[in-house]
């Protein structure tokens, strides 16, 4: 057997062993690696301010820490005091009004009314605390597993950052690249990496203070539902739905109609037609303007926004950041294709 071969077996074999070690953090390392691909210019600003690799890489990841854990930890903090003090006539309210709007409701929803009826019959207080409990158990277990996962992204991040340009030399001379075709994927996945974690965080504060200043005004307190909102504004589709339908129920049962149609009208028109349709690309697009100098680096803000929705769709909250990644990754390999092509063809007219 020649040397060759049997290195390639080892190769395979530690591989194949390497993958199930680490199969239960695959999903987190990349993660973490991408974020601090997006983050480098962060990294590269802590770097020339303390001249220390180690000293930038640990305050890159406090940030990124505070960043997860501060509103979740927020915000798990009042919905334990909210559930400890959740009172019984709270409930019955909802479940009067609830009852009330099935056996009488308006003119232009009495063609619902028998399958309002049949789907909702068994709703009562028990049904009601039932429910409100089941949801508060899955936030909990939801935010537990995030929790952990942060944690370990965290944790390889600072790996990441600190051992990131020894790593990216070491596989540059693993996979035997030309330094113009490595250069540019970093270049790509760098770039486009940058302008989906920008992004995200400012349209997620954007919509969650949208909706914050909204039921501030009702009485509520707006830091926590609107850093709620600025979650829930990465789910797509029903994402704003799951924060201000229960408001709109609540307003409606305690007998403030105003207040719940202006919620539904304000969180509907203006944070999921204006803000999320037209504004989100428009941020996405001033970002990747203000990021990238070099027009062939930059990636359309559409194909970047239906990246974050596939990805968020397809691998749920750490979509966002895989999306686009698996997307920039395909298209600058597109691009690697056509120069090797185009190099091909100019080699040919010289023979």
């Amino acid at each position: 057997m020649k040397p060759q071969y049997f290195i390639a077996i080892l190769f395979a074999t530690s591989l194949y062993w390497m993958y199930l070690l680490y199969a239960p953090f695959l999903m987190v390392i990349t993660i973490a690696a991408l974020l601090a691909i997006s983050t480098s210019t962060i990294q590269d600003y802590f770097e020339q301010k303390f001249h220390s690799k180690l000293a930038a890489a640990f305050t890159s990841s406090l940030l990124l820490a505070a960043l997860f854990f501060a509103p979740l930890g927020y915000f798990l903090g009042n919905l334990t005091i909210w559930l400890n003090h959740l009172q019984p006539d709270t409930l019955q309210r909802v479940e009067l009004y609830i009852n009330g709007f099935i056996t009488n409701p308006p003119e232009y929803l009495l063609f619902l009314k028998s399958y309002l009826k049949e789907y909702l019959a068994d709703i009562n207080i028990n049904t009601i605390t039932a429910y409100a409990l089941s949801i508060a158990g899955k936030i909990g277990a939801f935010s537990a597993g995030f929790l952990k996962n942060a944690f370990l992204v965290v944790v390889f991040y600072f790996f990441a950052l600190y051992n990131g340009e020894t790593i990216v030399s070491f596989l540059k001379r693993a996979v035997q690249m030309s330094a113009e075709e490595s250069t540019l994927l970093a270049r790509e996945l760098s770039a486009v990496m940058s302008v989906v974690f920008y992004s995200i965080i400012t349209t997620a504060m954007f919509e969650g203070a949208l909706f914050g200043i909204a039921v501030s005004f009702m009485g509520y307190n707006g830091l926590l539902f609107g850093i709620m909102y600025g979650f829930a504004s990465l789910i797509p589709v029903v994402g704003g739905v799951l924060m201000w339908l229960p408001f709109m129920i609540y307003e409606f049962a305690i007998g403030n109609s105003g207040s719940a149609i202006f919620i539904a009208l304000y969180s509907v028109i203006v944070i999921s037609i204006a803000a999320d349709t037209f504004v989100k690309p428009l941020i996405i697009k001033w970002i990747n303007k203000k990021l990238l100098n070099d027009d062939d680096a930059k990636m359309n803000e559409l194909v970047i926004f239906f990246a974050i929705i596939a990805g968020l769709t397809t691998f749920g909250f750490w979509g966002m950041i895989l999306g686009p990644a698996i997307t920039a990754f395909f298209l600058t390999i597109l691009k690697l294709f056509e120069a090797q092509t185009r190099e091909c063809e100019a080699n040919n007219r010289k023979d």
